[in-house]
């Protein structure tokens, strides 16, 4: 029984209160000190699944996970993007030094094509990071891609509505975004592994757009379509 506790205890998937555990795999940072510091140092998990909840794409999401993606593609793993709104423009995501031949983007056609698709990127040998805009998901299929995470040590991020901040989710970290009026992101963390939620932090974002304050708020990952803006 002694034995068995023990393993417990030393699972930072257990809730310690105020104590903080490491993870293992060991987490990626964030690139945000504020954030990495309100989420204690633990950034974003690997092996488990992430949400950030937001009311619509492009309010700086992606600029939120372009540390991230930068990192993963120079260790030579792959990113896959599954169903994003828009198409990823790719010179903007070279300018940002992201490895362009690590990044697959796919497009699934209904929902257990969809779950399928998840699964086994998560479970890939290959894979690194898994973004997803997968629409409304039971916590019993988030729970299934938790599994396939954890089973293939890969992190997967799902982009869903601010609405799914009231349910409850078995993901490893919840962060809820909204945009700021000053073209800043306003960052509210809902759950992280092993620990009080955070109060939340604001990013200023705009500066790494290469935006001032007078512009219109604008993701720089945009492609070249009629009704978005020029890249």
């Amino acid at each position: 029984m002694n034995d068995l506790l023990n393993i417990l205890f030393t699972d930072a998937r257990l809730w310690h209160g105020h104590r903080r555990k490491t993870t293992t795999p060991a987490p990626d940072p964030t690139g945000f000190a504020a954030l990495d510091e309100q989420l204690g140092g633990l950034g974003w998990p690997r092996g488990a699944l992430s949400e950030c909840l937001l009311d619509a794409p492009g309010i700086g999401e992606l600029q939120l996970v372009l540390p991230l993606l930068r990192r993963v593609t120079h260790r030579k793993q792959v990113v896959f993007w599954v169903n994003p709104p828009m198409t990823p423009y790719a010179p903007a995501l070279a300018r940002e030094d992201i490895d362009l031949d690590q990044l697959v983007v796919v497009r699934t056609e209904s929902h257990p094509d969809l779950l399928w698709t998840l699964e086994n990127c998560l479970r890939s040998t290959v894979t690194g990071l898994v973004m997803a805009w997968p629409g409304t998901m039971a916590a019993r299929d988030i729970r299934r891609l938790q599994l396939a995470a954890e089973a293939g040590q890969s992190s997967c991020i799902l982009f869903q509505s601010r609405r799914e901040a009231h349910q409850s989710s078995p993901a490893a970290l919840r962060l809820e975004l909204a945009p700021d009026p000053s073209l800043d992101l306003r960052i509210n963390i809902l759950k992280r592994r092993g620990s009080w939620p955070g109060e939340g932090c604001t990013l200023p974002l705009k500066a790494r757009a290469g935006q001032s304050n007078r512009e219109p708020s604008a993701t720089v990952i945009r492609g070249p379509w009629p009704d978005g803006p020029a890249p």
